[in-house]
Protein backbone atom coordinates (compact mmCIF):
# COMPACT_ATOMS: atom_id res chain seq x y z
CA UNK A 1 0.00 0.00 0.00
CA UNK A 2 1.35 3.38 -1.02
CA UNK A 3 1.72 5.79 1.72
CA UNK A 4 0.45 8.84 1.59
CA UNK A 5 2.37 10.69 3.89
CA UNK A 6 5.74 9.33 1.80
CA UNK A 7 5.22 12.57 -0.79
CA UNK A 8 4.43 16.05 1.29
CA UNK A 9 2.27 18.53 -0.61
CA UNK A 10 4.40 21.00 -2.88
CA UNK A 11 4.18 24.58 -1.57
CA UNK A 12 2.27 27.01 -3.22
CA UNK A 13 2.95 28.85 -5.80
CA UNK A 14 4.75 32.49 -5.10
CA UNK A 15 3.62 35.55 -6.58
CA UNK A 16 7.05 37.33 -7.04
CA UNK A 17 10.04 34.53 -6.52
CA UNK A 18 12.03 35.81 -3.53
CA UNK A 19 15.99 36.29 -4.19
CA UNK A 20 18.55 36.67 -1.51
CA UNK A 21 21.39 39.44 -2.12
CA UNK A 22 24.58 38.06 -0.56
CA UNK A 23 27.31 40.86 -0.77
CA UNK A 24 29.46 42.35 1.76
CA UNK A 25 29.69 45.74 0.18
CA UNK A 26 26.48 47.81 0.74
CA UNK A 27 26.97 49.77 -2.40
CA UNK A 28 26.57 46.53 -4.41
CA UNK A 29 23.82 44.96 -2.80
CA UNK A 30 21.53 47.85 -3.01
CA UNK A 31 22.14 48.47 -6.74
CA UNK A 32 21.63 44.59 -7.35
CA UNK A 33 18.36 44.61 -5.06
CA UNK A 34 17.28 47.49 -7.52
CA UNK A 35 18.03 45.74 -10.93
CA UNK A 36 16.44 42.53 -9.17
CA UNK A 37 13.16 45.04 -8.01
CA UNK A 38 12.52 46.19 -11.54
CA UNK A 39 12.92 42.73 -12.69
CA UNK A 40 9.56 41.69 -10.48
CA UNK A 41 11.18 40.38 -8.32
CA UNK A 42 10.91 39.77 -4.24
CA UNK A 43 14.50 40.80 -2.84
CA UNK A 44 16.64 39.76 0.47
CA UNK A 45 20.03 41.05 1.39
CA UNK A 46 22.34 39.42 3.63
CA UNK A 47 26.29 41.18 3.76
CA UNK A 48 27.46 37.79 4.70
CA UNK A 49 27.58 33.98 4.55
CA UNK A 50 26.63 33.66 7.99
CA UNK A 51 23.92 36.13 7.90
CA UNK A 52 22.81 34.03 4.79
CA UNK A 53 22.80 30.78 6.12
CA UNK A 54 20.07 32.10 8.63
CA UNK A 55 18.03 34.02 7.16
CA UNK A 56 17.96 30.52 4.71
CA UNK A 57 16.94 28.71 7.99
CA UNK A 58 13.95 31.35 8.72
CA UNK A 59 12.26 31.55 5.33
CA UNK A 60 9.36 29.04 5.88
CA UNK A 61 6.81 31.66 5.58
CA UNK A 62 8.44 33.12 2.49
CA UNK A 63 10.85 30.37 0.95
CA UNK A 64 14.38 31.71 -0.76
CA UNK A 65 14.02 30.47 -4.42
CA UNK A 66 17.05 31.77 -5.73
CA UNK A 67 20.41 32.98 -4.34
CA UNK A 68 23.15 35.64 -6.16
CA UNK A 69 25.64 35.52 -3.91
CA UNK A 70 29.30 37.52 -4.13
CA UNK A 71 32.74 34.68 -4.55
CA UNK A 72 34.52 36.88 -2.29
CA UNK A 73 33.43 37.75 1.15
CA UNK A 74 35.32 37.79 4.73
CA UNK A 75 35.17 34.73 6.68
CA UNK A 76 33.10 32.14 4.35
CA UNK A 77 33.30 32.55 0.60
CA UNK A 78 31.05 31.62 -2.12
CA UNK A 79 31.90 27.96 -2.87
CA UNK A 80 31.70 27.08 1.28
CA UNK A 81 28.67 29.15 1.23
CA UNK A 82 27.04 26.77 -1.42
CA UNK A 83 28.27 24.05 0.38
CA UNK A 84 26.85 24.76 3.67
CA UNK A 85 23.80 25.37 2.19
CA UNK A 86 23.43 22.91 0.24
CA UNK A 87 23.71 20.73 3.49
CA UNK A 88 20.77 21.91 4.95
CA UNK A 89 17.87 20.29 5.11
CA UNK A 90 14.88 21.81 2.91
CA UNK A 91 11.56 20.48 1.14
CA UNK A 92 12.09 22.98 -2.03
CA UNK A 93 15.44 24.05 -4.19
CA UNK A 94 16.70 27.02 -4.24
CA UNK A 95 19.09 28.26 -7.70
CA UNK A 96 22.33 29.51 -6.82
CA UNK A 97 24.53 32.32 -9.25
CA UNK A 98 27.83 32.87 -8.10
CA UNK A 99 28.98 36.44 -8.50
CA UNK A 100 32.86 36.30 -9.23
CA UNK A 101 35.78 37.71 -11.39
CA UNK A 102 37.20 33.97 -11.27
CA UNK A 103 38.60 32.48 -14.54
CA UNK A 104 39.98 29.46 -13.56
CA UNK A 105 38.26 26.49 -14.78
CA UNK A 106 39.29 24.76 -11.72
CA UNK A 107 38.15 26.45 -9.39
CA UNK A 108 34.72 27.06 -10.99
CA UNK A 109 34.53 23.36 -11.35
CA UNK A 110 34.51 22.73 -7.32
CA UNK A 111 32.42 25.53 -7.20
CA UNK A 112 29.74 23.80 -9.29
CA UNK A 113 30.48 20.40 -7.16
CA UNK A 114 29.72 22.51 -3.85
CA UNK A 115 26.37 23.26 -5.14
CA UNK A 116 27.06 26.39 -7.24
CA UNK A 117 24.45 26.51 -10.47
CA UNK A 118 25.51 29.21 -12.62
CA UNK A 119 27.91 32.17 -12.66
CA UNK A 120 27.97 35.74 -13.70
CA UNK A 121 31.33 37.33 -14.39
CA UNK A 122 32.36 40.77 -12.24
CA UNK A 123 32.70 43.53 -13.66
CA UNK A 124 28.67 42.93 -14.14
CA UNK A 125 27.04 42.95 -17.15
CA UNK A 126 23.04 43.66 -16.59
CA UNK A 127 21.98 41.80 -19.44
CA UNK A 128 24.03 39.20 -18.87
CA UNK A 129 23.01 39.20 -15.14
CA UNK A 130 19.20 39.18 -16.86
CA UNK A 131 19.78 36.77 -18.96
CA UNK A 132 21.24 34.25 -15.88
CA UNK A 133 18.22 34.87 -13.87
CA UNK A 134 15.64 34.63 -16.21
CA UNK A 135 17.53 30.94 -16.83
CA UNK A 136 16.95 30.44 -13.71
CA UNK A 137 13.69 31.53 -12.95
CA UNK A 138 12.74 28.97 -15.74
CA UNK A 139 14.42 26.28 -14.45
CA UNK A 140 13.04 26.91 -10.72
CA UNK A 141 9.31 26.94 -12.03
CA UNK A 142 10.06 24.10 -14.14
CA UNK A 143 11.00 22.17 -10.85
CA UNK A 144 7.57 23.49 -9.27
CA UNK A 145 5.36 22.12 -11.87
CA UNK A 146 7.62 19.15 -11.69
CA UNK A 147 6.53 18.79 -8.07
CA UNK A 148 2.88 19.50 -8.42
CA UNK A 149 2.38 16.83 -11.27
CA UNK A 150 4.40 14.11 -8.82
CA UNK A 151 2.31 15.23 -6.16
CA UNK A 152 -0.98 14.85 -8.41
CA UNK A 153 0.26 11.97 -9.29
CA UNK A 154 1.24 10.07 -5.96
CA UNK A 155 -2.33 11.27 -4.74
CA UNK A 156 -3.42 9.76 -7.91
CA UNK A 157 -1.64 6.45 -7.08
CA UNK A 158 -2.99 6.97 -3.42
CA UNK A 159 -6.47 6.74 -4.29
CA UNK A 160 -6.33 3.77 -6.86
CA UNK A 161 -4.37 2.00 -3.55
CA UNK A 162 -6.68 2.98 -1.44
CA UNK A 163 -10.07 1.28 -4.11
CA UNK A 164 -7.66 -1.47 -4.90
CA UNK A 165 -7.38 -2.56 -1.35
CA UNK A 166 -11.64 -1.97 -1.47
CA UNK A 167 -12.17 -4.19 -4.58
CA UNK A 168 -9.74 -6.95 -2.91
CA UNK A 169 -12.03 -6.76 0.71
CA UNK A 170 -15.13 -6.71 -1.90
CA UNK A 171 -13.60 -9.86 -4.06
CA UNK A 172 -12.45 -11.73 -0.94
CA UNK A 173 -16.45 -11.41 -0.10
CA UNK A 174 -17.70 -11.96 -3.09
CA UNK A 175 -14.94 -15.28 -3.47
CA UNK A 176 -17.27 -16.62 0.00
CA UNK A 177 -20.80 -15.80 -1.51
CA UNK A 178 -19.49 -17.90 -4.95
CA UNK A 179 -18.82 -20.61 -2.28
CA UNK A 180 -22.02 -20.45 -1.04
CA UNK A 181 -23.42 -21.30 -4.01
CA UNK A 182 -22.00 -24.75 -4.31
CA UNK A 183 -23.63 -27.79 -2.64
CA UNK A 184 -21.72 -29.48 0.19
CA UNK A 185 -18.14 -30.68 -1.74
CA UNK A 186 -18.80 -34.81 -1.11
CA UNK A 187 -22.37 -35.90 -0.74
CA UNK A 188 -23.21 -40.17 -0.62
CA UNK A 189 -26.35 -41.78 -1.52
CA UNK A 190 -27.77 -44.86 -2.40
CA UNK A 191 -24.29 -46.29 -2.09
CA UNK A 192 -23.04 -43.70 -4.83
CA UNK A 193 -20.25 -40.95 -4.04
CA UNK A 194 -20.14 -37.30 -5.59
CA UNK A 195 -17.18 -34.83 -4.86
CA UNK A 196 -16.62 -31.82 -6.33
CA UNK A 197 -13.54 -29.54 -6.42
CA UNK A 198 -13.31 -25.51 -7.11
CA UNK A 199 -9.90 -23.78 -7.31
CA UNK A 200 -10.08 -20.49 -8.28
CA UNK A 201 -6.73 -18.75 -9.79
CA UNK A 202 -7.71 -15.57 -8.39
CA UNK A 203 -10.12 -14.08 -5.71
CA UNK A 204 -13.12 -15.39 -7.39
CA UNK A 205 -13.39 -17.78 -10.71
CA UNK A 206 -15.90 -18.61 -13.50
CA UNK A 207 -16.44 -22.17 -12.77
CA UNK A 208 -18.78 -23.80 -11.54
CA UNK A 209 -19.26 -27.32 -10.47
CA UNK A 210 -22.24 -28.68 -8.39
CA UNK A 211 -24.97 -31.71 -8.78
CA UNK A 212 -29.15 -31.41 -7.30
CA UNK A 213 -31.51 -34.00 -7.11
CA UNK A 214 -34.29 -34.88 -9.45
CA UNK A 215 -35.96 -37.86 -7.53
CA UNK A 216 -35.25 -40.62 -5.19
CA UNK A 217 -33.19 -42.73 -7.75
CA UNK A 218 -31.81 -39.93 -10.29
CA UNK A 219 -29.09 -36.93 -9.56
CA UNK A 220 -28.61 -34.44 -11.98
CA UNK A 221 -24.63 -33.40 -12.19
CA UNK A 222 -23.05 -30.21 -13.64
CA UNK A 223 -20.17 -28.47 -14.59
CA UNK A 224 -19.87 -25.04 -16.04
CA UNK A 225 -16.67 -22.61 -16.97
CA UNK A 226 -17.68 -19.07 -18.03
CA UNK A 227 -15.80 -17.29 -20.90
CA UNK A 228 -12.80 -14.76 -18.54
CA UNK A 229 -11.77 -14.34 -15.68
CA UNK A 230 -12.98 -11.11 -14.67
CA UNK A 231 -15.91 -9.68 -11.99
CA UNK A 232 -18.68 -10.12 -15.04
CA UNK A 233 -17.81 -13.67 -15.29
CA UNK A 234 -17.96 -14.53 -11.08
CA UNK A 235 -21.57 -13.00 -11.45
CA UNK A 236 -22.72 -15.48 -14.35
CA UNK A 237 -21.18 -18.28 -11.84
CA UNK A 238 -23.74 -16.78 -9.71
CA UNK A 239 -26.73 -16.66 -11.71
CA UNK A 240 -26.27 -19.74 -13.16
CA UNK A 241 -25.67 -21.09 -9.40
CA UNK A 242 -29.32 -20.09 -8.80
CA UNK A 243 -30.27 -21.93 -11.83
CA UNK A 244 -29.31 -25.01 -10.88
CA UNK A 245 -30.38 -24.55 -7.29
CA UNK A 246 -29.78 -27.87 -5.64
CA UNK A 247 -32.41 -27.21 -2.72
CA UNK A 248 -34.96 -25.72 -4.92
CA UNK A 249 -36.60 -27.21 -7.75
CA UNK A 250 -39.06 -23.77 -8.71
CA UNK A 251 -35.75 -21.99 -9.37
CA UNK A 252 -33.86 -24.97 -11.20
CA UNK A 253 -34.27 -24.16 -14.80
CA UNK A 254 -33.79 -28.24 -15.21
CA UNK A 255 -37.54 -28.36 -14.03
CA UNK A 256 -40.62 -28.23 -15.52
CA UNK A 257 -43.01 -26.04 -14.08
CA UNK A 258 -45.02 -29.40 -12.77
CA UNK A 259 -42.09 -29.69 -10.07
CA UNK A 260 -41.21 -33.08 -10.67
CA UNK A 261 -40.30 -33.44 -14.33
CA UNK A 262 -37.71 -32.80 -15.63
CA UNK A 263 -36.02 -31.12 -19.33
CA UNK A 264 -33.64 -33.24 -21.07
CA UNK A 265 -29.99 -32.28 -20.75
CA UNK A 266 -30.03 -30.91 -23.89
CA UNK A 267 -33.04 -29.19 -23.51
CA UNK A 268 -32.06 -27.09 -20.69
CA UNK A 269 -28.97 -26.66 -22.49
CA UNK A 270 -31.16 -25.10 -25.38
CA UNK A 271 -33.01 -23.19 -22.62
CA UNK A 272 -29.97 -21.52 -21.41
CA UNK A 273 -28.96 -20.33 -24.91
CA UNK A 274 -31.93 -18.77 -25.31
CA UNK A 275 -31.68 -17.01 -22.14
CA UNK A 276 -28.24 -15.86 -22.45
CA UNK A 277 -29.10 -14.71 -26.01
CA UNK A 278 -32.44 -12.73 -25.06
CA UNK A 279 -32.38 -11.55 -22.07
CA UNK A 280 -28.32 -11.12 -21.17
CA UNK A 281 -26.87 -8.28 -23.15
CA UNK A 282 -23.30 -9.74 -22.22
CA UNK A 283 -20.86 -10.86 -25.55
CA UNK A 284 -20.13 -13.36 -22.54
CA UNK A 285 -20.60 -17.53 -22.86
CA UNK A 286 -19.54 -20.61 -20.92
CA UNK A 287 -19.32 -24.39 -21.69
CA UNK A 288 -21.40 -26.96 -19.59
CA UNK A 289 -21.55 -30.53 -18.81
CA UNK A 290 -25.44 -31.36 -17.47
CA UNK A 291 -25.59 -35.07 -16.71
CA UNK A 292 -28.33 -37.29 -15.01
CA UNK A 293 -27.80 -40.27 -13.28
CA UNK A 294 -30.22 -43.14 -12.43
CA UNK A 295 -28.57 -44.53 -9.61
CA UNK A 296 -30.41 -48.10 -9.30
CA UNK A 297 -29.67 -48.83 -13.37
CA UNK A 298 -26.27 -46.50 -13.65
CA UNK A 299 -27.70 -45.18 -16.94
CA UNK A 300 -25.99 -41.21 -17.44
CA UNK A 301 -27.57 -39.24 -19.83
CA UNK A 302 -25.84 -35.89 -20.67
CA UNK A 303 -25.42 -33.33 -22.72
CA UNK A 304 -21.75 -31.68 -23.81
CA UNK A 305 -22.04 -27.61 -24.84
CA UNK A 306 -18.47 -27.06 -25.95
CA UNK A 307 -16.76 -28.41 -22.51
CA UNK A 308 -13.90 -31.26 -22.36
CA UNK A 309 -15.14 -34.58 -22.59
CA UNK A 310 -16.01 -36.11 -19.62
CA UNK A 311 -14.30 -38.99 -18.57
CA UNK A 312 -15.45 -42.71 -17.49
CA UNK A 313 -13.07 -45.16 -15.33
CA UNK A 314 -13.70 -48.43 -15.53
CA UNK A 315 -13.72 -50.43 -11.72
CA UNK A 316 -10.88 -51.92 -14.11
CA UNK A 317 -9.00 -48.80 -14.02
CA UNK A 318 -9.67 -48.19 -18.17
CA UNK A 319 -10.50 -44.67 -19.00
CA UNK A 320 -12.67 -43.76 -21.51
CA UNK A 321 -13.47 -40.63 -23.60
CA UNK A 322 -17.18 -39.74 -23.84
CA UNK A 323 -19.05 -36.60 -25.76
CA UNK A 324 -18.94 -35.46 -29.37
CA UNK A 325 -17.91 -31.68 -28.24
CA UNK A 326 -20.82 -29.71 -29.14
CA UNK A 327 -21.67 -25.32 -29.24
CA UNK A 328 -21.04 -23.56 -26.31
CA UNK A 329 -23.67 -21.81 -24.73
CA UNK A 330 -24.89 -18.05 -25.21
CA UNK A 331 -23.16 -18.14 -28.56
CA UNK A 332 -25.61 -18.98 -31.80
CA UNK A 333 -29.12 -18.70 -31.48
CA UNK A 334 -29.40 -21.34 -33.90
CA UNK A 335 -26.60 -23.72 -31.67
CA UNK A 336 -27.87 -27.60 -31.62
CA UNK A 337 -27.81 -29.74 -28.83
CA UNK A 338 -27.33 -33.24 -28.35
CA UNK A 339 -27.62 -36.09 -25.74
CA UNK A 340 -25.25 -38.72 -25.65
CA UNK A 341 -26.21 -42.09 -23.10
CA UNK A 342 -23.74 -44.57 -21.36
CA UNK A 343 -24.09 -47.07 -19.13
CA UNK A 344 -22.58 -47.33 -15.37
CA UNK A 345 -21.47 -50.76 -13.58
CA UNK A 346 -20.73 -50.87 -10.04
CA UNK A 347 -17.00 -49.06 -9.64
CA UNK A 348 -17.53 -46.86 -12.49
CA UNK A 349 -16.74 -43.05 -12.01
CA UNK A 350 -17.45 -40.60 -14.12
CA UNK A 351 -15.75 -37.30 -14.20
CA UNK A 352 -16.30 -33.67 -15.37
CA UNK A 353 -14.24 -30.76 -15.32
CA UNK A 354 -12.96 -27.78 -16.68
CA UNK A 355 -10.41 -27.08 -19.16
CA UNK A 356 -8.15 -25.70 -16.30
CA UNK A 357 -6.80 -29.10 -15.83
CA UNK A 358 -5.86 -30.40 -19.05
CA UNK A 359 -4.67 -27.05 -19.75
CA UNK A 360 -2.40 -27.14 -16.51
CA UNK A 361 1.25 -26.39 -17.45
CA UNK A 362 4.57 -27.27 -15.66
CA UNK A 363 7.73 -24.90 -15.75
CA UNK A 364 8.43 -25.90 -19.50
CA UNK A 365 5.30 -24.56 -20.30
CA UNK A 366 3.94 -27.84 -21.06
CA UNK A 367 0.17 -28.77 -20.52
CA UNK A 368 -1.28 -31.99 -19.54
CA UNK A 369 -3.32 -32.25 -22.07
CA UNK A 370 -6.58 -34.86 -22.22
CA UNK A 371 -3.47 -37.83 -22.45
CA UNK A 372 -2.23 -36.97 -19.32
CA UNK A 373 -5.49 -36.54 -17.46
CA UNK A 374 -6.79 -39.72 -18.43
CA UNK A 375 -3.84 -41.39 -17.36
CA UNK A 376 -3.72 -39.49 -13.93
CA UNK A 377 -7.47 -40.44 -13.61
CA UNK A 378 -6.45 -44.22 -14.03
CA UNK A 379 -4.60 -44.42 -11.30
CA UNK A 380 -6.54 -42.63 -8.72
CA UNK A 381 -7.99 -44.69 -5.14
CA UNK A 382 -11.40 -45.59 -4.63
CA UNK A 383 -13.89 -42.78 -3.66
CA UNK A 384 -15.06 -40.36 -5.06
CA UNK A 385 -13.47 -37.78 -2.46
CA UNK A 386 -9.48 -39.42 -2.63
CA UNK A 387 -9.62 -39.63 -5.96
CA UNK A 388 -10.41 -35.66 -6.25
CA UNK A 389 -8.32 -35.25 -3.86
CA UNK A 390 -5.15 -37.79 -5.90
CA UNK A 391 -6.18 -35.84 -9.53
CA UNK A 392 -5.70 -31.78 -7.30
CA UNK A 393 -2.52 -33.47 -6.10
CA UNK A 394 -1.39 -34.60 -9.69
CA UNK A 395 -2.05 -31.26 -10.75
CA UNK A 396 0.04 -29.07 -8.16
CA UNK A 397 2.68 -31.90 -8.73
CA UNK A 398 2.66 -30.87 -12.62
CA UNK A 399 2.26 -27.30 -12.18
CA UNK A 400 5.72 -27.17 -9.71
CA UNK A 401 6.52 -24.39 -8.73
CA UNK A 402 3.64 -22.38 -11.08
CA UNK A 403 0.13 -21.29 -9.75
CA UNK A 404 -2.85 -22.16 -11.63
CA UNK A 405 -3.35 -19.81 -14.40
CA UNK A 406 -7.12 -21.16 -14.88
CA UNK A 407 -9.18 -21.86 -12.51
CA UNK A 408 -9.49 -25.42 -11.45
CA UNK A 409 -13.14 -27.23 -10.99
CA UNK A 410 -14.05 -31.14 -11.28
CA UNK A 411 -16.81 -33.33 -10.31
CA UNK A 412 -16.27 -36.98 -9.68
CA UNK A 413 -19.41 -39.50 -9.86
CA UNK A 414 -18.71 -42.98 -8.65
CA UNK A 415 -21.47 -45.14 -8.79
CA UNK A 416 -21.76 -48.05 -7.01
CA UNK A 417 -25.17 -50.03 -7.46
CA UNK A 418 -27.81 -49.59 -4.07
CA UNK A 419 -28.32 -52.75 -2.29
CA UNK A 420 -31.72 -51.98 -1.40
CA UNK A 421 -34.49 -48.92 -1.17
CA UNK A 422 -32.30 -46.29 0.34
CA UNK A 423 -33.54 -42.54 1.63
CA UNK A 424 -31.69 -40.29 -1.25
CA UNK A 425 -31.16 -37.15 -1.62
CA UNK A 426 -34.99 -34.72 -0.78
CA UNK A 427 -35.08 -32.09 -2.93
CA UNK A 428 -37.60 -29.10 -1.29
Amino acid sequence: MIDATAQPEPPPSQARLRVLVVDDSAAQRQLLSAVLTRMDFDVVTAENAGQALFLCMSDDDAPIGMILSDWQMPGMDGPDFCRAFRQMARDDYAYVILMTSETDRAKKALALEAGADDFVTRPLDFGELRARLNTGRRILGMQEALQHRNHEVHTALTNLSALHDAMQQDLKEARKLQRAFLPPSQYSTKGSDVALRLVTSGQIGGDLVGYFPISETRIGLYSIDVSGHGVASALLTGRLAALFSWNSRRANIAFRSNGHDVYAPDEVMARLNDLMLTEMSTDIYFTAVLAYVDMESGEVAFCQAGHPHPLLRRASGAVERLGAGGMPVGMLAEARFDCTAVTLRPGDAFLTYSDGLTECENTWGDMLEEEGLMQVLAEVPDGATAAVDAIEAALAAHSGINDFADDISMLLFRYDRPAGVQQGLAAR
